[in-house]
C-alpha cells in the first residue's frame, strides 16, 4: 500500500501547483484585518474537492455580521475508514484557510494574490530546492492544506480504504485567536471531536522536518489603561501625568515579571517566560498637555509551568505600587488567553508521527515547545493529543511568502503514511 500511496503523491506536483495557485487568489482576511473573511475561498475549496472525489462534507458557519455572507465557515471532508465503530478514533489533519494581509506592498516581488513559480534557489540555510512557489498564504496555511488534500486523494484516488477515518479541518479565524474557528467549534459543536481522536496541525515546523511540536507556552494578551489627570503642560503639578505612570509600570512589568517567573525550560526557545511590551494608543495630540489617560499592550508567552493566574496576581501587585506613588488608576482588560498541557512524548501518535517522518525524509526527529500559538493549544485543553509538525522555511506573514513544492509532497506522504496505520 505504501508504494502505491507514494507513487500517486510522488506524481502530483501539477495538482498541488493548481491548488494553491487557484487558493492564493482568495484573500481570506479576517475583518479584525479590514477583510471580508473566509466565505469566497472555502466555496472554492468545497467544489475543488467535490471535483476530486472528496465528497463527504460538512460546512460550520459561525456567524459574523461583519464578514462576508454574515458567516465565518470551518469545512470537515471525511474519507470513511474500515473501522466503522462510531466511538473509534479519527485522524485528522487540520489546517486553516484564512491568511494575513500582504503588508507593505512594496516588498513584494510578485503580487502576492498570484502564485508564482519560481525554478531552483535556495533555501533560507543556502541548500538548492526544486520549484518555489510564491504568493500569500502558500505557507502559511497552504502548505499543510495541500499537502492534507493530496494524502487523502492518495487513498479517494486509488480506491484505497485507510485503517482508520480521514478527517481534514479547514478552519476560519486561525490567525486572529479561532474565536470563529476551532475554539467556536469545541464550544457550539463538541461532538465533531472525540476525545481518542489524534491530530497532526500542520502550522508550523522547521526547515529540515525534524521537530515536532509538543507544547505551547501559556498565552496572554493585556490591555493597561493608566487614568490621571489632564493639565497644562505649564502647570504639570495641578495634574496627574498618566504618560509617566504608564511609562513606570511598563518598565517596571518588563523587569520585574521575568525576575518572578524566571524558571528556564529547554523543550522552547527561547527557554523562559517573556513578557513584552508592545502596542501603545495615542495620548493627547499636542505637546502642551498633560495626558489624563495612558493605554499600552503587553504580549506574555509564559512557562507551562506557570498558571495565567498567578502572572495576573504579581501584575496587581506591581500596579498597586504605581498607583500610591502616582495617583493614578490603572485597570487591565485580557484579550487573548490560553494555557493548556502538553501532549506526552510518550504518546502514540508522537511515536507514529516520529516514525513516519523518519522513513520519509530519513531523518530524527526532536520534541519542542515553541511560544507562538495554533490551535493545538485549545485541543490540548480538552484532552485531545495533537502534534504541530510541516516541514517549514518559515517565511510566514513575511513579504515573498514561499513554499517548496517538494515540502508539500515530501509532507504528503508523512500524512499518508500515518493515514495508511491501524
Amino acid at each position: 500500500m505504501k508504494e502505491k500511496l507514494f507513487a500517486f503523491i510522488g506524481g502530483c506536483e501539477a495538482l498541488a501547483l493548481e491548488l494553491e495557485t487557484e487558493l492564493c487568489k482568495y484573500p481570506a482576511i479576517s475583518p479584525d484585518n479590514g477583510g471580508e473573511g473566509e466565505w469566497d475561498k472555502c466555496e472554492f475549496l468545497q467544489s475543488w474537492l467535490k471535483a476530486q472525489g472528496i465528497t463527504d462534507q460538512e460546512r460550520y458557519d459561525s456567524p459574523d455580521p461583519r464578514a462576508k455572507n454574515g458567516v465565518r465557515p470551518n469545512l470537515v471532508a471525511t474519507v470513511p475508514g474500515k473501522d466503522k465503530d462510531p466511538n473509534s478514533p479519527r485522524f485528522w489533519v487540520m489546517s486553516h484557510i484564512d491568511v494575513v494581509p500582504p503588508g507593505e506592498a512594496s516588498l513584494w516581488k510578485t503580487d502576492p494574490w498570484k502564485a508564482v513559480v519560481e525554478e531552483g534557489g535556495t533555501r533560507k540555510d543556502g541548500t538548492p530546492v526544486g520549484k518555489k512557489l510564491i504568493g500569500r498564504g502558500v505557507e502559511d496555511n497552504q502548505q499543510g492544506l495541500t499537502a492534507s488534500v493530496l494524502a487523502a486523494l492518495a487513498f479517494v484516488k486509488q480506491g484505497i480504504t485507510p485503517e482508520k477515518t480521514i478527517k481534514l479541518l479547514f478552519a476560519s479565524d486561525e490567525e486572529n485567536g479561532s474565536n470563529y474557528g476551532v475554539k467556536w467549534l469545541l464550544k457550539n459543536h463538541p461532538g465533531v471531536f472525540h476525545k481518542n481522536d489524534i491530530v497532526v496541525i500542520p502550522d508550523s515546523g522547521s526547515m529540515d522536518g525534524s521537530a515536532i511540536e509538543i507544547a505551547e507556552k501559556n498565552h496572554m494578551w493585556i490591555k493597561i489603561i493608566t487614568k490621571g489627570l489632564q493639565a497644562h503642560a505649564a502647570r504639570p503639578h495641578t495634574g496627574k501625568n498618566a504618560y509617566v505612570a504608564a511609562a513606570d509600570l511598563t518598565v517596571r512589568l518588563y523587569h520585574g515579571l521575568p525576575e518572578k517567573f524566571s524558571e528556564k525550560d529547554p523543550l522552547f526557545e527561547p527557554d523562559c517566560s517573556t513578557f513584552a511590551p508592545t502596542r501603545k494608543e495615542p495620548n493627547v495630540p499636542n505637546i502642551n498637555t498633560i495626558p489624563g489617560e495612558d493605554v499600552f499592550y503587553c504580549d506574555m508567552r509564559i512557562l507551562p509551568l506557570h498558571k495565567t493566574d498567578d502572572v495576573l496576581k504579581e501584575v496587581d501587585r506591581i500596579k498597586a505600587e504605581v498607583e500610591k506613588k502616582y495617583g493614578v488608576t490603572i485597570e487591565y482588560k485580557i484579550g487573548q488567553r490560553n494555557e493548556s498541557p502538553p501532549t506526552s512524548p510518550d504518546s502514540p501518535l508522537i511515536k507514529a508521527l516520529s516514525k513516519s517522518i523518519e522513513e520519509v525524509y530519513g531523518i530524527k526527529t526532536k520534541n519542542i515547545g515553541v511560544g507562538g500559538g495554533t490551535f493545538a493549544a485549545f485541543l490540548r485543553k480538552e484532552d485531545i493529543d495533537c502534534a504541530v509538525w510541516a516541514r517549514f522555511d518559515g517565511t510566514a506573514h513575511q513579504p515573498n511568502e514561499y513554499t517548496i513544492i517538494d515540502n508539500i509532497l515530501g509532507d504528503a506522504k508523512v500524512m499518508a503514511l500515518m493515514m495508511s496505520q491501524s
